[in-house]
């Protein structure tokens, strides 16, 4: 697989690339070692060095997130990055014949780590931690590519596609609700009282 050429087909053309997706066989570990476990690099590294080395600026100040703690944020971020994608690999597979599909693992993970391609290039605007709100907006582009994703491998009576997506985008949301409580905790000093 070509990194580059991916993301930028998955990101400019994502209907005809996901046809493309849908015919290619790649273990977990491959999608992993060629795909995700590079790009989940991004926002945590760039979230690193926004929040400990450029920080918040306020009009008093600028606050900046101590090096033991950033790189906390960075590792903790990092790898429940990776474990969320799994995870909803998991929960797309599970659920999957309670809306008429078959449930194929290798469909589900190309579904779940493709689909989170534009939050982790996204990830690059933690630099700057004012501009972190657009890592967001891009991770909502990730939405449109998981009900193209579904809709395309994991074939979905019509009927049945817009609820399996929106039962998937609540248990997404709650996954990364969790994700950020754990990285927040890990990551963030708490004042002493």
């Amino acid at each position: 697989m070509n990194l580059v050429e991916r993301v930028k087909n998955i990101l400019l053309s994502p209907v005809s690339e996901w046809d493309v997706i849908k015919g290619e066989t790649y273990t977990a570990a491959e999608l992993f070692t060629q795909y995700a476990i590079i790009l989940a690099a991004i926002p945590a590294l760039a979230g690193f060095i926004g929040f400990s080395l450029i920080g918040y600026s306020f009009g008093v100040g600028t606050f900046r997130l101590p090096i033991g703690y950033g790189l906390a944020y960075c590792v903790t971020s990092y790898i429940m990055s990776l474990a969320g994608v799994y995870i909803l690999a998991i929960v797309i597979d599970r659920l999957s014949p309670n809306f008429g599909a078959s449930q194929d693992m290798a469909a589900a993970l190309k579904i779940a780590v493709f689909s989170m391609t534009p939050y982790w290039i996204g990830g690059i605007f933690l630099l700057i931690p004012s501009l972190s709100i657009i890592t967001m907006i891009a991770g909502i582009y990730g939405l449109y590519l998981l009900f193209l994703g579904i809709k395309q491998l994991k074939d979905v009576p019509s009927d049945k596609q817009v609820t399996f997506f929106i039962i998937i985008v609540l248990v997404t949301v709650i996954i990364q609700v969790i994700i950020s409580a754990v990285v927040h905790s890990v990551s963030f000093p708490r004042p002493v009282l």
